[in-house]
């Protein structure tokens, strides 16, 4: 992957002016597609194979005048007053005939008719009037919704003074999310973390750049989604506050390495594509991580949360594939301008020149004092220690500081560090889900206002009613049956009033409408469903009517009950996931194991400081809180989703650094420290910026983002300052060397992924080799694999060389890219093995003659596409004329260009077959390889 992102950062450093255009075109045209096909984002949550969903379905066919969206109208008295004054009632009541002719409105029941409706209060305060329509909230018009509202404002001018009208319910319980100012500032405080970061104007303002030019392309692509899809209005919020927080974080990476690489004097377009290969390999896979978790959602079977999930990972896609090409992009029109004056490789190189002639000015004034000293025959002066020039320091002070002081004590920090996520995790055991509401909206909004009068002088159960339903098409009686029904559901413990019990006029499904004690998404009202299905059994003994529990209110405990459930599944393969893929990074068990395990504290912090805010209202003012006492039902699992996927960002970023300096021979804590100093200062900066990003989606922010912003923020911080700068280091200090040990069972097992560019590396470092730069389809510098000698060797293009000995098949097969070398250096096609190892099997044939096929097919097959080497084994087991039609088919491969290597245990035993090959050839120069094995020691 290395090798592909160099090459794509170099082709797009050099060809910036088109990448720009491209993606502002493509901008452009997903913004135009998005304007024309955008049907609005939908509300409408449904859960597929859930009690509440079948019997809403069932109500849609059976029961159409009462599946469709409602509203109500509350009007209360001035104090003193009563609804039922006749200037009052006379003014609801001609309201209600107004509201009766409303499009789409099916009825408005006047609470006045019959003897006890229920919808007038008991003290005769308030009257409630229902309002049923005709379809669903999405296809509610606006003039709809228009005309309901403008009904109540008028009946408010008729009332006396001090009466008060509002419109809600159902209909108006949510309001689309949108952006606001706030998510502006935190952008403010990227583009401030980032000057700080990179000391440039030019290099602070690229992220931001990227990441608003891929959440754009993000929303048009959702938006223009609504045309087939329902997506509700929190998806593409999400996608948004995900895809800047990321698309900021990965060009920070890119444009960090770039700038480090710069500094140490290497070309800017060589540093660019080096950039995109080293820290763009590790940003692929923090981005992998983050979008399997976000499609892991789907293991919910949720269509909304699936959509959700779907949606945020591809703006992280989107986010990925806008940092590794308009990065470097963006780079080439900053060319060296990317690195401040100061710390460019000519500015440092004559701050060293001139704080050399200081040094020797001032060695200069010693050496005169002390001769003066010495003519006047005093005691000489003490030495002074000569002044250093000052250098700018790679180092980072506070960073070394903080390392030093969590790694002195290492199990003081692990059991400090546990114990205080552990407690800060506590209160989530509190957390109690729900879907969204109007007791979730602004105070102020007209259905938050009519929610809470109709719990003032209602209940809080009348904005969330229960619908029980069945058929009773096997009743003589249904009106009998139902009123029966009704009567009996009155008694369960629970419920506060039963307002309508009555059966459709085809007479065969009946409905009941029951009014909880608790508002909807209180813990009465969860049991009380559970108790009203559980009872499903004697309703049908009694009653002989098969019953369900639904409702909008109903249809969110099932919502909250399944996502619940889905919780434990899905963080066993988010930690599982992480085992794997760390495992295969890092080469370690105690590396996976511990980022997982502090994974699992993060979240729980999250969630416990979530709990404070959202059910015990710490804060809750200050944050701009609307509803306290539940939290959105999908807010955990895409909490851990998210969480996860950054969780191992900042774990690759820290750890890689680690294992570098471990590599490298540093004692074990040394290699800790060193690498948590040399990747500190980004990734607290990616942490800062991640945390300005969430928390701008807090303050004025809609009620379903309100919580998820609030948790990210939170996990954010804890997990990279808490969990890996703190917790992390002092748990690899504290294994010291078994925190890099990794059984080789599970090291063959699992496949190798260079996340670093280590591979690239080392194919740049080998660019120049063999000198001089020949094409040689072979060369091999001290090559070892299993127990053979060090084989060394350069072979043209139609050359032909013999590897002898008791191991030489386990040579063919590396030089094939078919086993593992032990050690040396090998190019092969041009290609450097093990990293290339994919490419040089397209470029290398390989015949066994031992085998159990013709030796002469064996060659033929292969030969077959020209490859440009060609491996043979158990060369000298051919003999006679076998050996002659062998040699003609190797004779004709090496005509072609094809590098013939052949194999046997002695070069005697294959002296004829190769003097048949190519009688006039001789022996290659190796005196070039054996001169650089005189300089240099085989590679391991």
């Amino acid at each position: 992957m290395s090798s592909l992102l160099y090459t794509l950062g170099r082709f797009a450093y050099r060809a910036r002016r088109w990448v720009l255009a491209l993606w502002l075109a493509a901008l452009a045209l997903l913004v135009s597609v998005a304007a024309l096909l955008s049907t609005g984002t939908d509300n409408t949550f449904t859960i597929p194979g859930t009690e509440s969903q079948e019997a809403l379905d069932a109500l849609a066919r059976t029961f159409p005048e009462v599946s469709g969206a409602s509203a109500q109208l509350i009007a209360v008295a001035a104090p003193g007053g009563d609804v039922r004054e006749p200037a009052f009632q006379s003014a609801v009541e001609r309201t209600v005939g107004e509201l009766s002719a409303v499009p789409q409105v099916t009825s408005a029941s006047d609470p006045y008719s019959g003897p006890s409706s229920g919808n007038v209060s008991v003290d005769g305060s308030a009257v409630l009037v229902p309002i049923q329509l005709s379809v669903g909230t999405t296809q509610v018009l606006p003039s709809t919704s228009e005309a309901l509202q403008e009904a109540g404002v008028a009946l408010q001018k008729e009332l006396p003074a001090g009466s008060q009208v509002a419109v809600g319910g159902q209909l108006f319980s949510q309001t689309a999310a949108g952006i606001s100012v706030t998510e502006l500032l935190g952008l403010a405080v990227a583009f401030v973390v980032l000057l700080a970061t990179f000391l440039s104007v030019v290099a602070a303002g690229m992220p931001l750049m990227t990441a608003i030019l891929g959440a754009g392309v993000t929303l048009s692509i959702v938006f223009a989604a609504t045309q087939w899809l329902t997506i509700a209005s929190t998806t593409p919020l999400l996608a948004l506050m995900l895809g800047l927080a990321v698309g900021i974080d990965y060009a920070l990476f890119i444009i960090s390495r770039h700038q480090e690489q710069v500094r140490q004097g290497v070309p800017p377009e060589e540093s660019a594509a080096r950039a995109v290969a080293t820290a763009g390999s590790a940003v692929v896979f923090a981005a992998v991580t983050v979008i399997i978790a976000l499609l892991g959602l789907a293991v919910a079977n949720i269509p909304f949360l699936t959509t959700m999930g779907v949606a945020a990972a591809l703006g992280v896609a989107i986010a990925v594939v806008v940092g590794l090409t308009l990065t470097p992009a963006l780079l080439g029109f900053a060319g060296v301008r990317i690195v401040a004056k100061r710390f460019r490789p000519g500015a440092a190189e004559a701050r060293a020149a001139e704080a050399e002639a200081r040094v020797a000015e001032a060695r200069a004034a010693e050496a005169r004092e002390a001769r003066e000293a010495r003519t006047r025959r005093r005691k000489p002066p003490r030495p002074h220690r000569p002044h250093r020039p000052h250098r700018p320091h790679r180092d980072h002070p506070i960073a070394r500081g903080w390392v030093h002081l969590v790694t002195r004590l290492p199990i003081v920090t692990v059991v400090l560090v546990a114990a205080g996520l552990g407690a800060l995790a506590l209160p989530a055991a509190s957390l109690r889900l729900s879907l969204p509401d109007a007791g979730s909206l602004d105070e102020g909004e007209p259905a938050r206002v009519a929610y809470d009068l109709v719990a003032e002088h209602f209940g809080p159960g009348y904005n969330g009613p229960l619908i029980v339903t069945g058929s009773v098409i096997g009743s003589t009686d249904p009106v009998g049956l139902m009123n029966d029904l009704g009567a009996e559901l009155k008694t369960v413990p629970g419920v506060a009033a039963v307002p309508l019990s009555t059966p459709n006029p085809s007479g065969d499904t009946g409905i009941a409408q029951v009014v909880p004690d608790g508002a909807p998404d209180s813990e009465q009202t969860q049991a009380l469903v559970a108790r009203l299905r559980a009872l499903h059994d004697h309703f049908e003994q009694e009653y002989g009517i098969d019953l369900s529990v639904t409702g909008y209110t109903a249809a969110g405990i099932d919502i909250s009950a399944r996502l619940g459930g889905a919780l434990l599944p899905f963080a066993l393969l988010v930690v599982g996931l992480s085992l794997v893929l760390l495992a295969m990074v890092f080469r370690s068990i105690v590396v996976p194991v511990t980022a997982a395990l502090g994974y699992l504290l993060s979240v729980g912090a999250a969630f416990g400081v979530t709990s404070l805010v959202f059910m015990s209202g710490w804060l809750a003012g200050p944050l701009g809180v609307a509803h306290v006492g539940s939290i959105i039902s999908f807010m955990p699992i895409i909490l851990m989703g998210v969480l996860f996927g950054l969780a191992m960002d900042y774990e690759v970023f820290l750890a890689s650094r680690m294992r570098e300096r471990h590599l490298r021979g540093d004692p074990p804590g040394d290699a800790v420290r060193n690498g948590f100093v040399g990747s500190a200062r980004v990734v607290t900066a990616a942490a800062a910026i991640m945390f300005a990003v969430f928390t701008a989606f807090i303050p004025e922010g809609d009620a379903s983002i309100q919580p998820i912003a609030l948790g990210l923020a939170v996990g954010v911080v804890i997990d990279a300052f808490v969990v890996r700068m703190t917790l992390i280091p002092a748990v690899l200090v504290l294994f010291g060397r078994a925190a890099w040990w990794f059984p080789r069972t599970l090291d063959r097992a699992l496949p190798h992924v260079d996340i670093e560019g280590e591979g690239l590396q080392q194919e740049l470092d080998a660019a120049d080799w063999p000198e001089p730069a020949e094409p040689y389809a072979v060369a091999a510098s001290g090559v070892r694999a299993g127990g053979s000698d060090p084989v060394d060797a350069l072979v043209p293009p139609g050359g032909v060389h013999v590897v002898a000995g008791p191991d030489h098949t386990a040579v063919l097969l590396a030089m094939a890219g078919r086993a593992p070398l032990t050690s040396g250096r090998l190019k092969v096609a041009g290609l450097l093995l093990p990293t290339r190892r994919g490419s040089v099997r397209r470029h290398v044939g390989v015949a066994l003659l031992g085998g159990p096929g013709g030796a002469v097919e064996a060659v033929r097959a292969a030969r077959t596409g020209r490859p440009a080497v060609l491996v043979v084994d158990a060369a000298d087991a051919v003999s006679g004329g076998t050996r002659s039609l062998v040699a003609r088919e190797l004779r004709a491969a090496t005509a072609g260009g094809t590098a013939v290597i052949l194999g046997a245990e002695t070069a005697e035993g294959v002296a004829a077959l190769v003097a048949e090959i190519a009688p006039t050839a001789e022996p290659p120069d190796t005196s070039l390889l054996v001169d650089e094995l005189e300089r240099r020691e085989p590679i391991p």
